[in-house]
This record gives C-alpha cells, sequence and structure tokens, in this order.
C-alpha cells in the first residue's frame, strides 16, 4: 500500500473519531437527541469501515448499507464477520426524515455506542 493510501484512510478515521465525540458530547450532556446520537453511531461506524476498506485498496461504494460494508471486510479478515451490527443501519439516511422517528432508548444507545466502539478497536487494531 502506498502513503497517499494510507493518509487517505486515517482521514476517514479522523472524520470517523469526530462523529464518535458528537455521540460522546451528547449521551455527557444528557441529549434527548437519541435520533441524533443513533445517526452519529451509524456514521461514525460507516466511516471506520470505509476506512478499513480504503486501507485495504477498496473503494468503497457510495453507500449507507454497513452489513454490505462489513461483509465486504470479512471477505478481507474473517474477524469482521462477529460483528453485529443490531439495526444501527436504520439509523442512517432513514432515521433524518421526517415520518421516520427512530428514537432508540438510553440502552439501545448504549448498544450502539457498544457497536461503533468495538468497529472501531478492530479497525485500530488492523490499520495503524
Amino acid at each position: 500500500m502506498n502513503e497517499d493510501t494510507k493518509q487517505y484512510a486515517l482521514q476517514w478515521i479522523e472524520k470517523a473519531e469526530e462523529d464518535r465525540l458528537v455521540v460522546q458530547q451528547l449521551v455527557d450532556a444528557d441529549s434527548t437527541a437519541r435520533g441524533a446520537i443513533g445517526f452519529h453511531c451509524q456514521q461514525a461506524a460507516e466511516k471506520f469501515i470505509k476506512a478499513y476498506l480504503i486501507f485495504h485498496g477498496i473503494d468503497p461504494e457510495r453507500t449507507h448499507n454497513l452489513e454490505f460494508l462489513v461483509e465486504r471486510c470479512s471477505a478481507i479478515d474473517k474477524d469482521f464477520s462477529n460483528v453485529n451490527l443490531m439495526n444501527l443501519t436504520d439509523y442512517g439516511v432513514e432515521a433524518r426524515y421526517p415520518g421516520d422517528f427512530l428514537e432508540p432508548s438510553v440502552s439501545e444507545i448504549e448498544a450502539l455506542i457498544q457497536i461503533v466502539d468495538s468497529i472501531r478497536e478492530k479497525v485500530l487494531q488492523k490499520i495503524i
């Protein structure tokens, strides 16, 4: 892998870390914006996964479907086959529009954060 590809993957990680930081700030503030927390969890996971694919020379499709992206990662490394995404994909684009009121409960938020942190740890261990 060339240095440009590695730097590009690291830029994706930086953006993922920003989404994870937003999640933490909303949780720390006891925010009632649970849909936004779910959205930023989904975004962080998506960006960590895409960073992994980019690191391996794969240009990720323009999709928010985490199941699809994790499947692509699993083709590279079987460690990704045990990632349980719960319903994290649902908090992406679909939850951003009126009428799609996906509001995770407090316990669901905790589970979503654990998923993101698990993906983060897996990706960072493998590419940094």
